[in-house]
């Protein structure tokens, strides 16, 4: 994980994709195709650990959206990953509430204060294995609020206070959310930690159910 928590590999592309945007923005066709290139991976798994199987239906309808309010947008490569993350979680839980599965908030303690991992540790070797489907399944099984934190971190590429912002929450409660949520994986992902040992798993959940 990159410095301030953001995975090197989002960090690489941002003025790629920076530019690609802005040159979209002015009607290049070309330009937007690389933009999406760049953002629907990280943006589809995102979706899928919020709908599953569902999730590139509710792309396609994100990306209409984002297609027609493109010139609304005001910002970096960052900030772009950061806005179309918004449009793709209001979809999401449109399509939620569709199916009438609405996804639970968890109770965080807003204000605690907790150390976040370090680097080199076993949490990041939970991070390298996020791209796979088996993690993205264990992600779903996650209370929402760890789930939605380590999607937008990890696999969307975003900083704490981006995340925060797509959430509507504090950067202090993403924060916290995140380092529960890849504490859990790691245990789950059989890396061996001893900071873990109070962790406890139940069976199979959905998305949004709080331990």
């Amino acid at each position: 994980m990159g410095q301030g928590g953001e995975p090197r590999r989002a960090q690489a592309y941002d003025g790629e994709l920076g530019a690609a945007v802005a040159r979209a923005q002015g009607g290049d066709e070309t330009a937007f195709a690389v933009a999406y290139r760049i953002v629907q991976p990280g943006l589809l798994g995102y979706l899928r650990g919020i709908v599953g199987d569902d999730a590139e239906d509710v792309a396609s309808d994100a990306w209409l959206e984002i297609a027609r309010d493109l010139g609304r947008f005001k910002g970096d490569g960052a900030g772009f990953r950061g806005w179309t993350a918004t449009i793709a979680r209001h979809r999401a839980l449109d399509h939620l509430r569709r199916l009438r599965v609405r996804p639970r908030s968890a109770v965080l303690e807003q204000d605690v204060v907790m150390d976040l991992p370090g680097p080199h540790t076993t949490h990041d070797q939970a991070l390298e294995s996020l791209s796979t489907e088996r993690a993205l399944e264990l992600v779903r099984g996650l209370p929402q609020d760890q789930a939605e934190a380590v999607l937008l971190r990890v696999v969307v590429g975003l900083d704490g206070p981006s995340a925060a912002r797509v959430l509507g929450k504090r950067p202090g409660a993403v924060r916290t959310a995140a380092h529960r949520g890849l504490k859990r994986l790691a245990r789950q992902l059989g890396v061996a930690d001893g900071n873990d040992a109070g962790v406890t798993d139940g069976g199979p959940r959905t998305l949004g159910e709080s331990t």
